[in-house]
């Protein structure tokens, strides 16, 4: 069953690696160290061909750590600007009919993160957390027009600091994520590009801001975007021409 994890604030990685994905990274790698010297051990007292297992354990054990990364992030010092929350592809930009969301209407980014993206989620514009909501649900590729709504997924409500505007962040599980984490807790002041979460294993992240309070949008489908770092839009200005 799928699960929310909740974790100690931080704005640092340790050794490079999320402190999120810390228990993970120990136990598979307990587990790839005992395959190491299963290996070993068969490759010296039977027969020279076990030592080839090493190769496919270290490649899945490079891998787990890797996906547990955490790099440093220069963020943007404009305090204009809006910063993805997310590593990934951009798939969808425009407005979209939202229910959910205050008025009805939002405009919608979202990001693809597949399973060689980092995971670690950030906070795109400085403000308050408003509001926390789990929805569980389905792990529909993150992909699918129906993943938005249908998967198991987080929501983050921040007032933005300079504004008071609303702006929703949505930690969508995908066909293989199976754990959403999110730290923040009600009344929290975050900063643009702080840590706050991560989701395991392959997903998507959605930012949405009230429908025709986008400014001018820098991004386009189909750019490589990443957390902390890239500008997906400025929040002053009109919208610019053809974006969406």
């Amino acid at each position: 069953m799928a699960t929310i994890e909740t974790a100690t604030a931080s704005s640092s990685p340790s050794l490079g690696l999320t402190r999120y994905g810390l228990a993970e990274v120990i136990c598979f790698s307990l587990i790839f160290l005992g395959l190491t010297l299963v290996f070993a051990l068969l490759g010296a007292l039977v027969h020279g061909a076990f030592w080839w297992g090493l190769l496919p354990v270290g490649i899945l054990w490079c891998f787990v750590l890797s996906f547990f990364r955490d790099p440093q992030r220069q963020v943007p010092a404009d305090p204009d600007v809006l910063v993805s929350p997310a590593d990934g592809t951009i798939t969808f930009l425009g407005e979209v009919d939202d229910p959910d969301f205050p008025g009805g209407r939002a405009f919608r980014i979202s990001i693809f993160l597949s399973i060689f993206n980092v995971h670690v989620n950030r906070i795109p514009r400085p403000g308050r957390v408003m509001g926390l909501r789990y929805l569980p649900g389905s792990f529909l590729d993150a992909r699918s027009p129906d993943c938005p709504a249908r998967n198991e997924q987080m929501w983050i409500d921040l007032e933005e600091e300079a504004t008071g505007r609303l702006i929703r962040v949505k930690q969508i599980a995908g066909a293989i994520a199976r754990r959403i984490v999110c730290r923040l807790k009600v009344g929290d002041a975050v900063k643009a590009g702080e840590r706050f979460g991560m989701i395991k294993f392959g997903s998507r992240t959605d930012v949405l801001l009230p429908a025709g309070t986008a400014g001018e949008v820098l991004v386009r489908v189909g750019d490589q975007v990443k957390g902390g770092a890239t500008v997906l839009l400025r929040a002053n200005g009109p919208l610019a021409s053809g974006a969406a």
